[in-house]
């Protein structure tokens, strides 16, 4: 079913030796008959926020660009936070590679007649709100300021009620099937400032497991990666998502490997701002 509006959800490809270049090739292919009106990616588009590997993202998005315009924001990979560690002072330098090839709007906003998308920044290298008793969490979680949320919240109270309200942001904002983590810190505050910001539909990325759910009434869309690293060995998928101002349509496209083709297998639809569990539409062997 497509509904007025379509955009193409995926994140963290990771360019710089773990981004699979088969799974790249045919998404390129494969993007100009999905005839999308916008192509979302959810950060992480290098491995070490290397120049050479933010050429290549920014090769990727051009071609991208090709078919319909890109929305594109940092995740953690794309941080250089070893230049400012805990420092409040200087912190744009964090994301001063990511600002040469990609502009210096980190979280843009976009407005058509069927939706408003925003960003929120939540990938700030090492910070005071990213800190967590696990070491292994340093420089990968990320953090949902309050000042954000507000930027946020006050776009979507500007928009007409007929639009969608779409949020951006890098870390998963769901618990993760398989690595059973949080994407952020805080997260329980992070979620309740989701909810109440009046977004319909999250998109984020970061755990690399592609998951789909609802957070009190809110759509929830976690894309997984285009690269070696996908959670489990499970194929790595990205999603069609359609809407109008009644429903949210979310189709998954996973990676069949026999074939090195990306395939439509399940289907979801929700009604938007209710509680309701997601509906399995239709499903076909991937």
């Amino acid at each position: 079913m497509d509904l007025g509006f379509s955009l193409i959800h995926l994140s963290d490809p990771h360019f710089g030796g773990m981004a699979d270049m088969s799974q790249i090739e045919a998404l390129e292919a494969l993007i100009p008959d999905l005839e999308p009106r916008l192509i979302v990616i959810a950060g992480d588009v290098t491995q070490r926020a290397r120049h050479g590997e933010f050429q290549c993202a920014r090769g990727f998005v051009r071609a991208m660009e090709r078919t319909a315009p890109v929305y594109l924001v940092p995740g953690n990979h794309d941080v250089q936070w070893w230049w400012r560690p805990f420092i409040p002072f200087g912190g744009s330098v964090k994301h001063s590679k990511y600002v040469e090839y990609f502009g210096s709007d980190l979280t843009p906003t976009l407005e058509s007649p069927e939706a408003v998308i925003t960003g929120a920044l939540t990938a700030h290298g090492v910070a005071w709100g990213s800190l967590t008793p696990r070491l292994r969490d340093i420089a990968v979680k990320g953090h949902l300021p309050k000042n954000e949320i507000r930027r946020v919240k006050q776009v979507f109270d500007r928009a007409d009620e007929i639009k969608t309200r779409v949020l951006v942001l890098h870390h998963n904002v769901l618990r993760g099937d398989v690595s059973e983590r949080m994407g952020l810190a805080r997260w329980k505050q992070a979620q309740r400032r989701i909810v109440e910001s009046g977004a319909d539909l999250v998109l984020c990325g970061h755990d690399h497991d592609g998951r789909i759910d609802e957070l009190d009434g809110v759509v929830v869309v976690c894309a997984g990666t285009l690269s070696t690293r996908s959670r489990a060995g499970k194929p790595p998928v990205f999603f069609r998502i359609s809407f109008d101002e009644q429903g949210i349509h979310a189709e998954e496209y996973r990676w069949n490997q026999p074939t090195q083709m990306f395939r439509r297998a399940d289907v979801y639809a929700f009604a938007k701002r209710r509680p309701a569990r997601p509906v399995r539409v239709t499903s076909s062997a991937g």
